[in-house]
């Protein structure tokens, strides 16, 4: 961070009540050492590398309420934050069910990889309260899956899995295709232990992208999935994938694959119209009209007419680019038209599929990428309509709040409006951030504030996507889809989650 970001960082932490002077990390007391009987492991329960099976031991059996102060002692001793994320990830895998549905409860585990994002971006001093707040929301989840269920992730059988990297690769595919849990959970166990990440992400980016099930949350997870390992190694990737692999095939109803259902169908059609482009699909130039053009069909159109719109855009040379401005802003746009759960979750799931687009090495499997996200905004759109009334605002109307005195808002009153008139602040952050142009120092007051202010993973999934996405839209709409976003952050008026006490107790210097 820049000395002028972290004073106008610290400045809005004073005004809402931060956490200051924390200084140097440091703990009270010791931890009991673990016994060899206490490390023994259930052989029903999936085992864990060696490693960092005592942690995740840690953190399963540790009462709720002196979890933060055991892990906090543990850094003490030496725990590094990289083991405390590896150990949080696996502990949920192996703990929370992704049924019935790939959310609620399975959060936990969602919010793994924007934990970790928010922790990247903060202050040495704040840099543990998120990983501390995903700690706590763990124990939730695995009490409400133990009352729901008592499931816990059981080892693979052994005497199923295929005899061959290439016979596991096709019973996967095959798996996969035929939506069939147990023969995919047998083929990934192989392809785990024996494949590149690289050819396992090109599999599970596609798969999670492929039907419109659970709004959106089998894309995030693998995209979530893919960048918590990548920080906390592969050699952990075994039970997450075989998590993951559970979790995308999740269905209610008929077999999709006898069947003609409306979560799959936009997928099977944008597959076909993905083949009708062409290798320099992607060279496009930039166009201001493209991005209002398919902005305005989002508003009203449905999944066929807006992947039709992407498609005739790309053919005619648009740059994607002007393309994504569109699906940013089209997503943003529903927050201001109803704020809540469904537009929360177009904006995290364009988040994942965006990171799918940049990061597949598939020609074929990121122009269709781009044409189900843009299927996806409307189908998002309309289960908004079922929810209630959706408002008509428009991005691209929206106005910035007046200049005092040729200055704009400050930091701190944005957010203190935010917390009672959640438009009005929209207006006054585009004023603050066409008048500075400086996005960054009301990304770090933001996110300071759902540190502080923050009871949902909501919070986190939905903060740290808007702020990174903020920096993969163009400069010509940036502003726009920033303040949009302030709809969903959280103001400096609420009283801090009691998370924080707890956190500051634990991190005392």
């Amino acid at each position: 961070m820049s000395s002028t970001s972290r004073r106008q960082f610290l400045h809005v932490a004073a005004a809402s009540g931060a956490l200051l002077g924390m200084g140097d990390l440091g703990f009270l007391s010791r931890l009991r050492p673990v016994t060899a009987q206490e490390a023994e492991l259930d052989p029903n329960v999936v085992k864990l590398t060696d490693d960092i099976e005592p942690l995740v031991r840690l953190l399963e059996e540790t009462p709720r309420q002196r979890l933060l102060e055991e892990v906090a002692e543990r850094i003490n001793k030496g725990l590094s934050y990289r083991e405390v994320l590896a150990a949080l990830l696996l502990a949920g895998v192996r703990n929370v069910q992704p049924r019935p549905n790939v959310g609620f409860k399975f959060h936990a585990v969602l919010v793994v990889n924007s934990a970790h994002l928010a922790s990247l971006a903060s202050p040495d001093a704040e840099r543990w309260l998120p990983i501390f707040w995903a700690l706590d929301y763990f124990k939730d989840s695995q009490a409400v899956t133990q009352k729901e269920s008592g499931w816990r992730m059981r080892p693979v059988n052994e005497a199923r899995l295929p005899t061959s990297v290439r016979a596991a690769r096709r019973q996967f595919t095959s798996a996969l295709d035929n939506w069939d849990e147990e023969q995919a959970d047998a083929a990934i166990a192989v392809l785990a232990r024996n494949c590149g990440s690289n050819e396992l992400y090109e599999i599970f980016c596609k798969c999670g992208a492929r039907d419109f099930r659970s709004i959106g949350h089998k894309a995030i997870y693998v995209a979530n999935a893919w960048r918590t390992l990548n920080c906390i190694g592969w050699h952990h990737a075994e039970p997450v994938l075989r998590s993951l692999t559970y979790a995308l095939l999740y269905h209610d109803g008929p077999n999709p694959a006898a069947s003609d259902l409306p979560p799959d169908r936009p997928g099977r059609r944008n597959w076909e119209l993905a083949k009708r482009l062409d290798t320099d699909w992607s060279l496009g130039r930039p166009s201001a009209e493209a991005t209002a053009e398919l902005l305005a069909t989002l508003r009203s159109g449905n999944e066929n007419e807006a992947a039709d719109q992407v498609l005739k855009l790309l053919q005619s040379g648009t740059a994607t680019a002007s393309i994504w401005d569109a699906l940013f802003a089209g997503a943003a746009e529903l927050l201001m038209r109803q704020p809540g759960i469904v537009a929360l979750h177009a904006v995290t799931t364009t988040n994942a599929l965006h990171h799918a687009f940049r990061t597949s090495e598939d020609d074929l499997a990121r122009r269709w990428l781009l044409l189900q996200n843009a299927a996806f905004l409307p189908l998002f759109r309309q289960t908004m309509a079922n929810r209630g009334k959706v408002q008509e605002h428009r991005i691209d109307q929206l106005e910035p709040a007046a200049l005092t005195n040729g200055k704009p808002p400050e930091l701190g009153e944005i957010f203190a409006t935010l917390s009672t008139n959640r438009q009005a602040a929209c207006q006054q952050a585009l004023a603050y951030l066409n008048h500075t142009n400086d996005p960054k120092s009301l990304i770090n007051a933001a996110r300071l504030l759902v540190f502080l202010k923050g009871n949902d993973s909501h919070d986190y999934k939905f903060s740290s996507a808007v702020m990174e996405d903020c920096f993969h839209t163009t400069s010509a709409w940036r502003n726009r889809f920033l303040a949009a976003s302030m709809v969903q952050l959280r103001g400096s008026g609420g009283a801090d989650n009691p998370l924080v006490s707890r956190t500051r107790a634990a991190l005392k210097t």
